[in-house]
């Protein structure tokens, strides 16, 4: 079977979109809209003249260069493993995307297709967290190894692809390749708490006592939020976003689709101590963003603020609850581990996803590119 690709209007990207069961947040042509300084396209593949899978392709230009590179954050959305069009093979999804990109300018291709390879219950790391048997998720055998997202690893090695790496210059942000997922399809609200563990269901208690309530919050909220939220940056060190950024997401999102993004606030009487924000697409929803402040951790408001966007995503119909992602370690010792024990009570299970991958469309660009980035991180 012959595919193409080509550009496809925004409005058919979201009809695309919508006849599928989850398409990740990064993906829609909302969040093209988001990322300023990126030059964003919806791309369609098609058989013949039928639309059979698409994709938010970002392109980023070099400084002062006439090449970009195109990125597909947590996509495209194509017949992965062969499930949709049976007899295709990735080589015949993959070739077009990359003489279109070629045609755009592009030098690299980078994608990171979600794509899942293995599984671990919170119950198997916990173990091995007790049990030091393993310092990291890749030395930790899973429960579950997915045979067809296996297959698809060892297809895009075949066919030239590599793993990618993070360039900390703005060009193709890494995305997480474990996150913490929360199975919500076929339980109950009360499964769902039996399953966190004993430290979550009495922080949630505790919360309650102490007074914390978590409301929804408007745009007009967003100024609140960004104030934890540097807080919180100041606290862990990271950089934080400026507020235009997040005003900028709400406007994009929420145009898109009201229920795209929610915004959550703890309170505890007039004071904020935490908050967060919550994507949807489809049945899937995803914390993406969260703070919270020094002074009211007592009360436990990350603790409550997550069990109200769970009860939400429950009530909206959605099949999984996306804690995003962790870092790989299992070593109590170091400075990211405090995140993975926290998303660990929630008692779901650590997803691991094929990765960002690149080709090199133009291999002297991209080779100049990869010098370029390495002078930068020097």
């Amino acid at each position: 079977m012959s595919l193409t690709v080509r550009a496809i209007t925004a409005a058919a990207h979201r009809e695309w979109i919508a006849t599928r069961p989850h398409v990740s947040f990064l993906q829609t042509p909302a969040w093209g809209e988001v990322k300023s300084g990126w030059q964003a396209e919806s791309l369609g593949w098609f058989a013949g003249s039928r639309l059979v899978g698409a994709g938010l392709a970002l392109y980023r230009q070099v400084p002062r260069l006439p090449r970009s590179l195109a990125y597909l954050p947590g996509g495209p959305d194509l017949d992965w493993t062969g499930e949709r069009l049976p007899g295709t093979d990735l080589d015949q999804w993959l070739q077009p995307l990359l003489r279109h990109a070629r045609d755009r300018g592009a030098f690299t291709v980078k994608l990171g297709p979600e794509v899942v390879t293995r599984r671990w219950s919170a119950s198997t790391v916990k173990s091995a967290i007790a049990t030091g048997m393993a310092s990291g998720l890749t030395q930790l055998p899973a429960d579950e190894e997915d045979a067809a997202g296996r297959a698809v690893l060892d297809r895009l090695v075949a066919l030239g692809w590599t793993r990618g790496a993070g360039s900390g210059a703005g060009f193709g942000d890494v995305q997480p390749r474990h996150v913490f997922c929360v199975p919500l399809a076929g339980r109950t609200l009360d499964d769902v708490f039996a399953g966190f563990n004993q430290q979550w269901r009495r922080n949630i208690r505790l919360a309650t006592k102490a007074g914390v309530t978590v409301t929804t919050g408007s745009y007009d909220d967003l100024p609140a939020f960004h104030e934890v939220y540097v807080e919180t940056a100041e606290r862990d060190g990271f950089t934080a976003r400026g507020l235009a950024y997040f005003q900028h997401m709400w406007r994009q999102l929420r145009a898109e689709d009201p229920n795209r993004l929610t915004l959550y606030l703890a309170h505890r009487g007039d004071e904020l101590l935490a908050a967060t924000t919550m994507t949807r697409v489809g049945d899937r929803a995803w914390y993406s963003y969260g703070a919270s402040t020094t002074a009211g951790r007592d009360a436990r408001p990350s603790n409550a603020i997550q069990w109200a966007m769970l009860r939400d995503a429950h009530a909206a119909g959605c099949s999984v609850y996306d804690l995003r992602g962790i870092s790989d370690t299992l070593d109590p010792t170091d400075h990211l581990f405090g995140l993975v024990q926290f998303k660990l009570g929630t008692g779901g299970y650590v997803q691991e996803y094929a990765g960002e991958w690149d080709y090199p469309v133009r291999p002297l660009w991209h080779k100049a590119f990869r010098s370029y980035l390495a002078r930068r991180q020097a």
